[in-house]
């Protein structure tokens, strides 16, 4: 009897494989991480074929700790990084060169070069994105460019490339031994290189940016059967018929059903989407306009998105990089140790800044220091750095949705922050609510997947199935509330024009 679905969770820092029962909660779970790889400067790099490794690993152990084989599966869900992009060899199933990382910023040069007929909006009609190095297409052109002899394979389809959902699907599904080629229209919706309206690549824009369009995947709902498990994925047979960006997929799993709600998930960096309903809102307010998600043959369903590269990662930075912590949880500790952060302020534009700003010539700023700061002020300014960001997110939101934000769902990792979310609902001066199940991205893959098999009938049971966790209303006054504001508005002009070229 197929009592659960297995959710599949790539994400930047590790890979997850978590099974969930019908009500949501979680019977059992793995997680892996992988290594970080910084060549250079702005550079970030991952190995896909250790993920693939982890996630084959990740999910016999979640298997394992839930007590149940893959024959009490109904289906399983992926969800994963976005931009984050592979080529590799039809033939051989090897990647030509490693993944590169959301977070990279090597393909300036080449959006600079873009930009220079039309400006850094000169595809944003058609997809919705404005020229920037976060998106995968730019990331294809500089792997077919500095690969030998790529750009010829890749026109002759022997190159595929491919999102992190679509790299483990391929592999789930047989790999050279028949693995489909698939992703479904939310990644798609972050390459720069899919119609945001008619949800097809754009040839023209594939040809101008330098992507061949026989590497490309083909493009399907974001809920459907794409093919089943094959032997060597340890889930031979399942059928694999979710699969979502994990923001997307942290909309699904907190039931952002309806236009005008929205979710802020906080893992590595935030990502904030507003459902906007069945039409694309464009704005020029430094928001994304992208597919919020699609079930099957319905309507796709859009999202407003704000998007900031650096949270959880400044976090990691202070442990990692500076030493001041030794562990994430004790940036908590540190921070309640101050009131305040002493005037300080920490910008972390380590690899320029997304929404609203899109600066890329932005680097990571601390001002306001004195002899009075110290290493608790600056943890205290680390955690309200990830609170300012999300506000400023917000702020452009309400200046373009009909109706402004009257509370916020959270979720992702650092969630479990009590002082960072009083801090965030201070600043935002509305309610933040956290669900009980914080795994969103995880579920809402798995909802993706259970829902094109029938296990859930209708959304209106992924509806039944959230409840409120906790809550946290504002206390700070509205005068101070803007005056932090404006100082963090300041402290941000100041890691501007740093890089020159």
């Amino acid at each position: 009897m197929s009592e659960y679905v297995l959710s599949i969770d790539q994400g930047t820092t590790s890979t997850r494989a978590v099974v969930f029962d019908h009500s949501g909660a979680v019977a059992g779970s793995s997680q892996k991480e992988h290594q970080q790889r910084f060549p250079q400067a702005g550079w970030v790099e991952h190995d896909a074929a250790e993920i693939w490794r982890n996630t084959r690993e990740v999910i016999g152990r979640a298997l394992a700790d839930a007590d149940i084989s893959r024959n009490q599966l109904a289906a399983v869900g992926l969800t994963n990084q976005r931009e984050t992009t592979v080529v590799w060899d039809r033939h051989t199933g090897q990647p030509i060169y490693n993944a590169i990382v959301w977070q990279d910023t090597r393909t300036q040069s080449i959006c600079d070069e873009l930009a220079q007929d039309g400006g850094s909006d000169r595809f944003k009609a058609e997809t919705g994105l404005p020229l920037a190095t976060y998106f995968a297409g730019p990331k294809i052109r500089w792997i077919l460019d500095h690969v030998d002899g790529a750009r010829e394979r890749a026109e002759n389809g022997e190159l595929a490339f491919g999102t992190m959902d679509t790299w483990l699907l391929w592999n789930l599904t047989g790999g050279r031994s028949g693995g489909v080629h698939i992703t479904d229209v939310t990644n798609a919706s972050r390459t720069l290189l899919m119609n945001i309206d008619t949800l097809d690549w754009n040839e023209q824009i594939c040809q101008q940016i330098g992507v061949p369009t026989a590497m490309l995947p083909e493009i399907r709902s974001s809920s459907e059967v794409y093919a089943e498990g094959h032997d060597r994925s340890l889930v031979l047979g399942v059928p694999i018929a979710g699969m979502l960006g994990d923001q997307h997929a942290a909309t699904v799993g907190q039931a952002c059903f309806e236009p005008g709600q929205g979710k802020n998930t906080y893992g590595t960096g935030n990502f904030m989407l507003m459902n906007t309903g069945e039409e694309p809102v464009h704005n020029d307010a430094g928001l994304l306009t992208t597919v919020a998600y699609q079930f099957g043959d319905q309507k796709p369903v859009y999202a407003l998105e704000g998007s900031i590269a650096v949270t959880g990662s400044l976090i990691q930075w202070l442990r990692d990089n500076l030493g001041i912590i030794s562990e994430a949880a004790e940036s908590e500790t540190r921070a309640q140790q101050v009131e305040d952060s002493g005037g300080c302020f920490v910008v972390p534009a380590f690899s320029g800044l997304f929404a609203p700003y899109w600066r890329s010539d932005a680097r990571g700023v601390i001002v306001g220091l004195t002899r009075y700061v110290n290493a608790d002020h600056i943890c205290r300014a680390a955690l309200e750095a990830v609170g300012f960001q999300s506000a400023e997110v917000v702020e452009a939101m309400n200046a373009s949705a009909p109706e402004d934000l009257t509370e916020l769902k959270v979720d992702g990792g650092m969630v479990v922050n009590d002082t960072l979310m009083q801090f965030q609902a201070d600043i935002l001066g509305v309610d933040v609510v956290r669900p009980e199940v914080i795994e969103t991205t995880a579920l809402g893959a798995a909802y993706a997947a259970g829902l094109a098999v029938g296990f859930w009938d209708s959304t209106e049971d992924v509806k039944n199935n959230w409840r409120e966790g906790a809550r946290w209303s504002p206390q700070m006054s509205a005068q101070d509330r803007q005056q932090r504001l404006d100082q963090w508005k300041k402290a941000v002009t100041r890691s501007f024009d740093w890089v020159e070229s």
